[in-house]
């Protein structure tokens, strides 16, 4: 890429972006270099970087590189056996440190998270833990070596904190002595590497010393007493002992760190390479930007594009599509509509991303490949080459016919201006011409009506323009591909107040066929706009039907699924009610068999009839409305003879009344009969099969025959516990016995044996039977037992 192109499309803007996101020296210094590449691979894998850096932020945030510092002369110092200062050692252990946490930072929190193009980065750094902790520990600050460094350096220290205090006890003394008078002040003070007393010129005689320095005025001379001269040359020579201790301690932590040279090194590069990444990343965060696709076909395709360097609230986003359907692209309006900002936006972007850098443009946005980009853009206008702006336009453009090639983009701002209308659109039109029949993909903005004219007539040539809102007099940014624009200058200098008169005359000048090409640009404009409406009215209309669709199925969901609950819970409650409906039953009818055997009162019948009525009664309210909720009776429907069913008791009878004044109504159920009110029974669709009268003028002969209708010959407790098969047995035993069956055939299997016991045992105690034996041969054998019931 030419250097002249990238200034024109403000790429260096881009750049120094990019730069200010890095951590480190040696990172900006990447970025800084940073220039887009021709190689396909190259660029996939660095839009694949830039990609995984993006995500990485997301998740975990941007990491820190800013403990990567400059390293290669130490490096290289170590690996010729030199020693570093305590500077240089700490500048190596904060790069170890920082290696630390940038690999601890790039380590998958999921162990079967699938790793990412970075992932070789992370696992290629390496620590060295121990070394960094050894530098950490021995070198507090690049001035400041630890105590504990070194026994010898612990111990020297140890002599030169013992012989300060003992040389501030002897100067001590002479402040505090006959002597006070002679100073100047009462302190200690250095001169040198000396302990002074200031002392008053005139008494210079009186303290005996050597005078190491004297005030400006000269009023103070700074004197060091003999008491003290020995104990000072004593502790130069210390001071001297800890300095040479700390340089055998350096040059032994640069001895422990020399065999780890090149996978400092290697830290550092891997390192300086990550920041650089992670600043890519970092810009495409900030611009909102997506990754693009490329192409060698030359297709580009921008979904939503916006110019990074405009403010993102003012932006406007455009589509642009170029080297599909059509090679040529040109770009009309009215000037400051966004021609050369839409012009700007396609060259920026194949740059940008032929570096490896994210578009601020929705995702799926294409890009070719090219192997240069050429812009003529701006006013070239030279005074030391002594170039006119059409000449310096038409110099760029020499060069631009003779190297661009179907591989190339060439953008032109304002082709053929600065020059005769006519000339330059004529020239304007033959350099298109010259470029389209070279296939190379090209962008030109332009006024002239003769560059739409032949984008209308010529095949791979497409019209496109910055919309323009005339009632408003201002420009919307929006690039419009397939419609030539209009420069509006009639309407712009009418709304901004020139004489309609003007106007008028100046309308007269046109040609016929300029005026009718205009009109017919206008029209097109027009149905433009009414299908754009069209089409976002459509488009509304879409979203709200797939709304309405949407609550629609989400409601039907959520009545199913209450229907479905409400079905599973109403048939529970019916089971459990039947079940204990049933329960109760079969102990009535067991009951009221053993009260007519035992000859009980009737009065004592219809209390425990009461007590079992009131018993079921507490269970009705506990079933659904809907299940209790019945048709309005009519008192002349209940007929004698008519069978019933007597809701509270969920027991069937015949009805052998007509109903009294207070609506009640006499019901016989198996033995006993009984006043029932009207709301309380339901007439059943087939009567039983004896009438009213026989019921009421006999008794127990009768009933059997209705009884039999009902009973089988024999029970089947097959399958049951001993438990459950006499109580179903002793239900049945009543009912044959109340039908007049005998014998009756109790089938128990042969089995164990436990079931035939049990039966045979509760056999032997029931009264009601006369006798009972196993079948023979043909009815059944062992399984089978034959009960002969008392008649």
């Amino acid at each position: 890429m030419n250097e002249k192109t990238l200034n024109k499309l403000e790429y260096p803007k881009i750049i120094k972006r990019l730069t200010e996101l890095a951590s480190s020296a040696s990172g900006r210094t990447l970025c800084q270099a940073l220039t887009p590449s021709v190689d396909l691979a190259e660029i996939e894998t660095a839009q694949q970087q830039t990609g995984a850096a993006f995500s990485r932020i997301i998740k975990k945030g941007r990491p820190s590189f800013s403990g990567v510092v400059p390293v290669i002369d130490s490096i290289r110092r170590l690996e010729i056996g030199g020693a570093l200062s305590a500077k240089e050692l700490l500048s190596l252990c904060r790069l170890l440190e920082t290696a630390a946490q940038i690999k601890a930072y790039g380590r998958a929190e999921d162990p079967d998270q699938e790793p990412d193009c970075l992932s070789v980065f992370f696992d290629s750094l390496e620590p060295l833990t121990p070394l960094s902790s050894h530098i950490r520990f021995c070198i507090l600050q690049e001035d400041e070596i630890n105590d504990e460094a070194s026994r010898n350096l612990k111990q020297i220290r140890r002599q030169i904190s013992q012989l300060n205090d003992r040389v501030h006890s002897a100067l001590a003394s002479v402040l505090n002595g006959s002597s006070r008078q002679y100073l100047q002040e009462a302190i200690i003070t250095m001169r040198g590497d000396r302990y002074c007393l200031p002392v008053k010129a005139e008494y210079r005689n009186q303290i005996p010393g050597l005078i190491h320095d004297q005030s400006a005025t000269g009023s103070t001379i700074f004197v060091e007493p003999m008491a003290v001269v020995r104990l000072n040359n004593d502790l130069k020579d210390l001071f001297a002992k800890e300095q040479e201790e700390i340089q055998i301690l350096l040059a032994t932590l640069s001895q422990e760190a020399a065999p780890y040279a090149s996978l400092i090194l290697s830290n550092f590069q891997l390192l300086t390479q990550l920041d650089f990444i992670f600043a890519k990343g970092a810009l495409a965060l900030d611009m909102n930007a997506s990754l693009p696709r490329f192409n060698t076909e030359g297709r580009i395709h921008i979904r939503q594009g916006r110019h990074p360097l405009l403010p993102a609230a003012s932006v406007v986003p455009i589509t642009v599509t170029l080297g599909d359907a059509f090679h040529l692209l040109i770009v009309t309006g009215p000037n400051t509509g966004g021609k050369t900002v839409s012009l700007k936006t396609v060259g920026l972007f194949t740059l940008m991303g032929q570096a490896g850098l994210h578009i601020p443009a929705l995702d799926r946005s294409e890009l070719a490949l090219f192997r240069c980009v050429y812009a003529d853009i701006g006013d070239e206008q030279s005074i030391e080459q002594s170039l006119s702006t059409f000449s310096s336009h038409k110099t760029n453009i020499v060069s631009f016919l003779e190297e661009a090639d179907k591989d190339c983009l060439v953008l032109f701002d304002e082709l053929g201006a600065g020059t005769d209308p006519t000339e330059g659109a004529a020239l304007a039109t033959a350099i298109l011409k010259h470029l389209h029949q070279k296939q190379v993909r090209t962008m030109a903005t332009t006024h002239y009506s003769e560059l739409k004219v032949f984008a209308l007539t010529t095949e791979g040539v497409e019209n496109a323009c910055c919309e323009f809102d005339v009632e408003t007099l201002r420009p919307t940014y929006r690039l419009l591909v397939g419609i030539p624009g209009k420069s509006n200058a009639f309407a712009i200098a009418s709304k901004l107040g020139l004489s309609g008169q003007v106007i008028d005359s100046a309308k007269q000048l046109l040609s016929r066929q300029d005026e009718a090409f205009e009109d017919l640009l206008s029209r097109l404009e027009q149905n433009r706009r009414t299908l754009q409406e069209e089409k976002e009215q459509i488009s509304a209309y879409k979203k709200e039907l797939e709304l309405l669709k949407s609550q629609a199925l989400s409601q039907q969901e959520k009545l199913d699924a209450q229907k479905d609950r409400i079905l599973r819970e109403a048939k529970e409650k019916a089971r459990l009610l039947l079940e204990e409906a049933k329960d109760v039953a079969d102990e009535t009818i067991r009951n009221f068999h053993k009260f007519g055997k035992e000859g009980m009162s009737a009065s004592a019948m219809e209390k425990e009839r009461e007590k079992i009525r009131k018993q079921l009664s507490s269970v009705q309210p506990s079933m659904p409305a809907a299940s209790r909720k019945k048709k309005p009776q009519d008192p002349a429907s209940f007929k004698p003879g008519e069978s019933v069913r007597v809701i509270s008791m969920n027991l069937t009878g015949t009805i052998t009344s007509k109903p009294d004044p207070k609506g009640n109504i006499s019901v016989q159920m198996g033995i006993f009969n009984s006043q029932v009110p009207l709301s309380d029974l339901e007439l059943l669709e087939e009567p039983v099969s004896y009438s009213a009268k026989k019921l009421h003028t006999t008794s127990k002969g009768k009933l059997k025959m209705g009884k039999s209708f009902s009973v089988r010959p024999e029970i089947n407790l097959l399958g049951l516990t001993v438990d459950e098969a006499v109580a179903q047995l002793d239900k049945y035993l009543d009912d044959a016995a109340l039908a007049g069956l005998s014998p009756v055939r109790v089938v128990h299997g042969k089995g164990t044996g436990a079931l035939r016991t049990g039966v045979h045992s509760y056999l032997r105690r029931q009264k009601r039977v006369k006798s009972f034996r196993l079948g023979s041969f043909g009815e059944g054998d062992a399984g089978v037992t034959i009960v002969e019931l008392k008649s």
